[in-house]
């Protein structure tokens, strides 16, 4: 059975309205969750940035979905730290945990003073924090020397399974890289042709796992007001590396989006008020291959679209037979 999961967008929703919002979307048939762990929101009109790991306690206590992180090691987060954070929420909630790994965005880790390194350190950098957490995890004392620098560091509340360690990507290049380590794929909605060499790209370096898409959409009762939402709330989801990864100020995303036409929040932001094309989409995105797909309404309240696509949407997607989890151990 297609997984169709709920995005929980730190970013656009204050984290006790997030809190609520999952839990109703789970009442409402959504079938897992996939939260964002930003330390700025993308723009200030979106005006929220709530902590994820302390959040994601609370979310995993107060439902029973498995949930999904996109975060950052080696420069906000020391990979010890996100290991033991790891650790936990796995030991408290097993087998309903699991994180994606990327090589971050300047918005969110320029504040630790450090400076923001080259694509390719960023890259190398993440490897190396990927090494450090699954030896943490696996608990054993890890000392290493590189571009991230860890002194007899131990996790001593673990989890018997380590949560699983997926790849965030945008581009076929670094598909390529991160299927040496990772355990599956994230990445964002693409043309279907992008979509197809990402995936491909993995696949072919001998990328294992399952593979999990998040689309960016935007519903209302009318057309005009889903593009209106899209419009208010998304123009700065438009950009794409390198402005994506370097800009470093949610005014500097503000000034970069004044000039962002309704044509271009479309090739981004699923934009409809017909719940049947909104099925057409995801259905489409399934037939490339994807096990799971996470929905991310890029408004500001959640309550209408969940109601809305938990009525006319989800059950497109519940017919199908369960062919066991996406997520069980290889």
């Amino acid at each position: 059975m297609a997984t169709i999961g709920f995005h929980c967008a730190h970013e656009q929703v204050a984290p006790s309205q997030l809190l609520s919002d999952v839990v109703h979307a789970e009442a409402a048939g959504f079938g897992a969750a996939l939260c964002s762990d930003s330390l700025s929101p993308w723009t200030t009109r979106q005006g929220q940035a709530g902590h994820a790991w302390s959040w994601l306690g609370a979310a995993l206590a107060r439902t029973s979905l498995s949930f999904g992180v996109l975060t950052t090691p080696g420069q906000r987060y020391h990979p010890a730290v996100l290991a033991q954070a790891m650790g936990t929420l796995g030991q408290m909630f097993p087998g309903r945990f699991w994180a994606s790994l990327g090589s971050g965005q300047a918005i969110n880790e320029h504040v630790t003073g450090g400076g923001w390194p080259r694509k390719e350190l960023r890259e190398r950098r993440l490897v190396e924090c990927v090494d450090a957490i699954r030896l943490l995890l696996a608990g054993e004392e890890v000392s290493h020397d590189g571009l991230v620098a860890i002194d007899r560091a131990r996790v001593w509340s673990r989890p018997d399974a380590s949560p699983p360690l997926l790849g965030s990507v945008l581009t076929e290049e670094t598909a390529h890289w991160h299927a040496r380590w990772a355990e599956g794929l994230v990445t964002v909605a693409q043309p279907h042709e992008r979509l197809q060499a990402i995936t491909a790209a993995y696949r072919r370096a001998g990328g294992r796992g399952w593979l999990a898409l998040l689309v960016h959409l935007s519903w209302a009762p009318t057309e005009d007001e889903a593009i209106a939402v899209a419009m208010e709330n998304w123009a700065a989801g438009v950009f794409g590396p390198p402005l994506l990864l370097d800009v470093e100020t949610a005014e500097g995303f503000d000034e970069l989006s004044r000039h962002v036409t309704e044509r271009d929040v479309r090739r981004v932001v699923r934009v409809s008020a017909d719940p049947e094309q909104h099925v057409d989409w995801i259905r489409a995105y399934l037939e490339l291959g994807f096990d799971e797909v996470y929905l991310h309404f890029v408004g500001p309240g959640q309550h209408h679209f969940i109601d809305a696509f938990s009525t006319d949407v989800l059950p497109a997607f519940t017919d199908e037979p369960e062919e066991g989890s996406a997520h069980a151990p290889e």
